[in-house]
């Protein structure tokens, strides 16, 4: 059941990647993935949002996904985790616009899964910036993060306007994860890796139904 009064959406926060795949990510370029296949989670944090007339300002939406070959190509075998902080409301908002329900830029994305295997709602603490620090799904996903600074000022090393930007010009930072566990064993996701890619940056989708739609 879609809650919003129509199918408009604006968000902007941060998109945070952690997968299997070596520093960085070929994934987010659009090339295809080390080994072959992805074994990631993608966070989005929403700073500011609305899902038609419903704020969900101040959330955590998780896909966690197994990608079977180019990102690009689809096939996403995914689970969904929202924060639990969501009320109904808000939780049942993000799923129509993350599930592509409401169409638009997100209906692309959720194009890319092949078999959404679940929609979960768990206490999400995301304490990631800038590639550098924690991402928890309790008792589903841990993730410790450090940037990798490569510049003589010891700044960190990004990527811009690459495969998934959604900001043009915003950096994507790059970094490592010191540890990554996905703990999902009733979806049959569980896997453990360390040292491998982090990515952050900006992100903002919006979408607004022409009056003929």
């Amino acid at each position: 059941m879609t809650t919003s009064s129509n199918n408009s959406y604006s968000l902007e926060g941060t998109m945070l990647e952690i997968c299997s795949c070596a520093t960085p990510c070929p994934c987010f370029i659009g090339e295809d993935p080390d080994g072959g296949e992805c074994f990631g989670v993608i966070a989005f944090k929403l700073e500011r949002g609305t899902v038609g007339s419903v704020d969900v300002s101040g959330l955590t939406l998780a896909n966690v996904a197994h990608i079977p070959g180019n990102a690009l190509n689809g096939n996403w075998r995914s689970v969904i985790i929202i924060d639990d902080r969501a009320s109904d409301a808000q939780f049942n908002a993000l799923v129509d616009a993350f599930g592509g329900k409401l169409g638009g830029p997100l209906a692309d994305m959720a194009s890319l899964v092949g078999e959404l295997v679940a929609v979960e709602r768990a206490p999400i603490r995301h304490e990631a910036n800038a590639a550098d620090g924690q991402f928890v799904v309790e008792g589903m996903v841990e993730a410790d993060l450090s940037p990798i600074q490569s510049s003589p000022d010891g700044s960190t090393a990004t990527l811009h306007d690459s495969a998934f930007t959604t900001v043009k010009g915003a950096p994507a930072y790059i970094g490592k994860s010191r540890r990554y566990r996905v703990n999902l064993p009733q979806h049959g996701m569980t896997w453990s890796w360390d040292g491998r890619n982090t990515i952050q940056t900006a992100w903002k989708m919006e979408h607004e139904p022409s009056a003929a739609a």
